[in-house]
Order: C-alpha cells, then structure tokens, then sequence
C-alpha cells in the first residue's frame, strides 16, 4: 500500500488526540508508536506486518519506560514527607490547663484548639495546675501527654481581640 504512511498518522493523531481526554499518559505513547510506524511506511521500510510489530514494540516499551520513570520521580515512600493529619497535627500545639493534676497518675484537663482533653505529665513534669501553659508531647489513645510550655496560651477571647 502506497498511501500506508496517511493511515498510520491518521492512527496517531487519533491517540494523541484520546489521549488529551484520558488521565495519566497513556493513549500518548500509542501514538508515539504509531507515529514511528508511520515514519518507517513513509521511507518505505519493512511491510504491514513489520510497521505493526513496529508499533506494538515502541508502544510497550514507552508505557513500561514512562511507568517506571514516572514512579520514581513522582511518589514518595518516605515517611517523613507525608503530611501529618487528624491528632496527629496537635502535636506540638500549645494547650491551656483548665482544671489541676488529680489523683495518683495526675490526670488533668487540658483545652487545645478549642477541645478538652484528658492529659497527664510528662515524664519528670510536676502535676499541673490550672492556667499552666503546656505543649502537647505525644497522644496515647484519648490522652494527651504535655510538657510545660514556654509561653502562655491565650484564650479564644484575648485572641479575637487582639485581631479587632
């Protein structure tokens, strides 16, 4: 066929053109393929039979060559990148005790951001008293471990006003 190389570009135009409606890059690398093809009809190489072969083997090495690639450079296994979310962001926040230390494992009522928490001291922390300022340390289930802060945190109230 003279006019193969017409047919294998129409082939690649319509896969480029699929492939702006798909996510990711897929249907791109078929055209690619095609395109390869459609250059080695043009310089009259090889027949129908070998330009698909062509076209597959280009293909696939493309897809599995963009997989790899795109893997490596755009996801993140380590731990350290990925952005903490839910408890664990209130680690490192600044709490107001609201009601002291009690009973034998001094368990004290700590407000952060707005919530009330069961918390206890820190390993080497006095009991707390009411209106310490402490940080949050670690959460062990519903319980919140804090260390005395070196700040005070200031009421929903006091804050709104220093806005105005």
């Amino acid at each position: 066929m003279t006019n193969e190389w017409v047919i294998w570009l129409i082939v690649a135009a319509i896969f480029i053109a699929a492939e702006v409606f798909t996510p990711g890059f897929f249907l791109l690398w078929f055209g690619v393929g095609a395109l390869v093809a459609a250059l080695l009809a043009l310089l009259g190489i090889g027949t129908f039979a070998a330009h698909m072969v062509i076209f597959l083997m280009v293909s696939a090495a493309l897809v599995v060559a963009s997989r790899t690639i795109l893997e490596r450079f755009f996801t993140r296994d380590d731990e350290a990148a990925r952005l903490p979310s839910g408890i664990e962001t209130m680690i490192g926040k600044i709490g107001l005790v609201v009601e002291p230390s009690r009973g034998p494992m001094n368990e004290a009522a700590v407000k952060v951001h707005g919530s009330v928490w069961t918390a206890y001291p820190s390993d080497g922390e006095w009991p707390l008293r009411d209106g310490d300022s402490v940080t949050v340390e670690r959460i062990d289930g519903n319980a919140i471990y804090v260390r005395r802060a070196a700040h005070l945190a200031r009421s929903f109230s006091e804050t709104s006003e220093l806005e105005k």
